[in-house]
């Protein structure tokens, strides 16, 4: 078994940066719409929720993009 690159090291930990980013966002999202639910939050607040999970999902995704391309260009490389 080979030590991993510097590279490799850090394709892992983004990687790992993403898995959290999307388990933590998905369960501040469904956190956050069930306490707006018991509260009766006004909809308008519930949408700015909706709106900060989208975001955080989208950077995740621009995220992955990058470390495949990343990914890529290292297997490349050997």
């Amino acid at each position: 078994m080979t030590t991993p690159t510097p590279e490799q090291k850090r394709l892992a930990r983004d990687s790992r940066l993403v898995a959290f980013v999307i388990a933590g966002t998905m369960l501040l999202w469904m956190g956050a719409q069930w306490v707006g639910g018991q509260v009766g939050l006004e909809a308008r607040y519930a949408f700015l929720f909706d709106l900060a999970a989208l975001a955080a999902f989208f950077w995740a995704l621009v995220v992955t993009y990058q470390i495949w391309r990343r990914h890529k260009a290292v297997n490349r490389g050997n």
